[in-house]
C-alpha cells in the first residue's frame, strides 16, 4: 500500500495546526491509511510565497490542498488561515475535505 504524504504548513504560534493534525490522524486511521505526515514551518513573507501558502495551518494530500478551489487563490501570506466549510468558519479544513483528498489518493 502507498503512503499518501500529507503536508502541513503552519507558522511558529499558529493555535490549529496541532488540531489540524490530529484531524488529519483521525481521518487517516478511519480510512486504514498510513500517511507520510510531514509538518513544514513557514518562517516568513518570502517562504509563504514561495510555498504558496493560503495560512496557517494549510494541509496539503500529495501536494494537492484539500480546500475546494484552493488551487485557483493567490492569497499567499503568513497569517492564521480561516475556512468556510459546511459547519460554518473554522480554523481547520473540514473533515469531509481531509476525508476526500485521502481517500482519493489511497484508492
Amino acid at each position: 500500500m502507498t503512503r499518501p504524504r500529507v503536508e502541513i504548513l503552519y507558522f511558529e504560534g499558529c493555535p490549529n495546526h496541532e488540531s489540524a493534525r490530529v484531524l488529519v490522524e483521525r481521518v487517516a486511521a478511519a480510512l486504514g491509511v498510513e500517511p507520510e505526515l510531514e509538518l513544514v514551518e513557514v518562517v516568513d513573507a518570502d517562504a509563504a510565497e514561495r510555498l504558496r501558502f493560503l495560512g496557517s495551518p494549510t494541509v496539503r494530500v500529495e501536494g494537492v490542498d484539500v480546500e475546494p478551489g484552493a488551487a485557483g487563490r493567490a492569497d499567499f501570506v503568513l497569517s492564521c488561515r480561516v475556512y468556510r466549510g459546511a459547519d460554518g468558519l473554522s480554523g481547520q479544513p473540514d473533515e469531509g475535505w481531509v476525508r476526500d483528498a485521502l481517500a482519493k489518493v489511497a484508492a
